[in-house]
């Protein structure tokens, strides 16, 4: 019965601290925004902090390491910006994540077993195992274009629930 309730303690914990930074975040809504305005090639970085609510020091920091990645490109000059460079039905969130944030492992053994001496045997690690797997799952079938996808629905309803 104490294990049990040790185990509900720690799980609790471990899931309330699980949260992406703002680095998974903003980089994440940057390229929602490239997406939606993909037409528009190339998008100068002040308009995508405008639209996002980012700070534009901050976005310039999150957009490198998508250049490097070559996800995204820059183009300099008076009519620079970034443009993404794949399609965005080709960029899944899983990829994003990774480079933005790292591995979504919620603790340290799932992706170094030698970091715990209990990870042969430790049931708790199944699970922070499980929960990686799931939300990679989630991650890796997602793609930029399903989130574009997903914005405009969400702004039909919006608009229709205004003129009801």
């Amino acid at each position: 019965m104490i294990f049990y309730t040790l185990l509900i303690i720690l799980v609790n914990k471990v899931v309330k601290s699980m949260k992406l930074s703002t680095r998974g975040r903003y980089g994440t809504r940057a390229l929602l925004d490239l997406t939606l305005h993909q037409n528009e090639e190339p998008v100068p970085l002040k308009d995508i902090a405008q639209r996002q609510d980012i700070s534009l020091q901050y976005l310039e920091h999150l957009i490198t390491p998508l250049i490097a990645a070559g996800i995204v490109r820059s183009t300099r000059g008076a009519r620079g910006g970034v443009s993404l460079v794949r399609p965005p039905q080709e960029i899944r969130l899983s990829e994003v994540i990774q480079i933005l944030e790292g591995s979504t492992a919620p603790v340290e053994c799932v992706n170094n077993p030698e970091a715990c001496p209990r990870s042969d045997f430790c049931v708790t690690r199944d699970i922070w195992s499980e929960m990686k797997k799931a939300m990679n799952g989630v991650l890796e079938t997602t793609t930029l274009l399903d989130l574009a996808e997903r914005e405009k629905q969400k702004e039909k309803s919006i608009k229709a629930m205004y003129y009801i």
